[in-house]
């Protein structure tokens, strides 16, 4: 197993589900790894792990991996909506390059299957401006907002990366199945998600009173980070998922004021809240239909959003009463962007 991007908080969950399954020679390559092989690995299991730190938007990069491989886990990107509205840019590049060298790494290789790591982002603009299906399945159009607006490069290079995969696989000798993940979350995700965010916003008390929870009335379906590794390996290991692609998340769809209300609570908040903005072309609902993926993976979330969130919110809390800030494991400034 190559897990292209097994420093980001997807890649790396999926190599521990698979070390614990148990059976795998495991290869974990990436550009950093932030301190996460400490979080995830005892040293006896980082002695089972072939760990690559190389930048693979350089195509020099794939020259250190294995020429087989019987499959493929390409979970590397640039992801994250700050990161899309400060660079831009950046986010159209990395993740360009990654899919064009990575491909080229294919042709040449030995590979038996790769899933792709896409997003619900590339629906986003479908459900708000024609009125799709919530919860939205995989039929529906692919479809970005506003072309000037920042927050769509990383859609724009996921739709790419969806198109390139599926169709240079049958070309190139290789399957691939393609993964559309719904908000996943989890421990150690980093601090540029909302949950982490709305933690760091409680603990650290910098927070106005009354705490302002943006985009109150949107809506989403979180999925906890086991549930999503678990869709990810069923779509991998099931025959028929060859050149199909499956939404992998939860289908229980809450409010951003529920979510918020929910950290608050659990991190001793009693002050009064108060509704404010969200990010510019943030979507109003997103919840994925998941008949596709119960029906022919036999995937199932095990995982209530509640319960999620209570353990990454514990996790977040213990990890500043530690002391420790985001620097201690290793989340680098925008201009010095790993592949997640």
């Amino acid at each position: 197993m190559l897990i292209l991007g097994g420093g980001g908080f997807i890649g790396i969950n999926i190599a521990r589900r698979l070390l614990d399954d148990g059976g795998y020679t495991i290869t974990l390559a990436d550009k950093g790894y932030r301190g996460r092989l400490e979080e995830y690995f005892d040293a006896d299991e980082r002695a089972e792990l072939t760990v690559i730190e190389d930048d693979f938007t350089d195509p020099r990069a794939y020259d250190k991996l294995a020429r087989h491989y019987d499959h493929v886990y390409m979970m590397a990107a640039i992801v994250g909506v700050n990161r899309t509205l400060e660079h831009p840019e950046e986010v159209i590049r990395v993740n360009t390059a990654l899919t064009h060298y990575t491909l080229e790494w294919l042709q040449r290789a030995e590979v038996g299957r790769v899933v792709f790591a896409s997003s619900s982002e590339n629906y986003a603009a479908t459900t708000d401006l024609f009125d799709a299906p919530i919860p939205t399945p995989e039929t529906v159009p692919l479809t970005i907002g506003d072309m000037k607006h920042p927050r769509w490069t990383y859609a724009v290079t996921k739709m790419l990366g969806e198109s390139a995969f599926l169709h240079t696989g049958p070309a190139a000798g290789f399957e691939a199945t393609v993964v559309r993940y719904q908000n996943a979350f989890g421990p150690c995700m980093g601090f540029r998600h909302v949950i982490p965010h709305l933690v760091q916003r409680f603990w650290g008390h910098s927070a106005d009173e009354p705490f302002r929870i943006y985009g109150a009335d949107q809506t989403r379906a979180f999925c906890y980070i086991t549930d999503s590794v678990d869709g990810t390996v069923r779509a991998m290991e099931t025959p028929a998922a060859a050149g199909e692609i499956y939404h992998v998340g939860n289908d229980e769809e809450i409010s951003l004021e529920t979510l918020t209300r929910t950290v608050g609570e659990l991190m001793g908040h009693t002050g009064d809240y108060e509704h404010a903005p969200t990010y510019p072309g943030s979507v109003d609902r997103r919840c994925p239909d998941l008949t596709k993926c119960r029906e022919e993976l036999g995937y199932e979330p095990q995982v209530p959003w509640r319960e999620g969130v209570d353990r990454t919110v514990q996790w977040y809390r213990d990890f500043f009463a530690a002391g420790r800030q985001p620097d201690d494991i290793g989340f680098e400034p925008p201009e010095r962007f790993s592949q997640r």
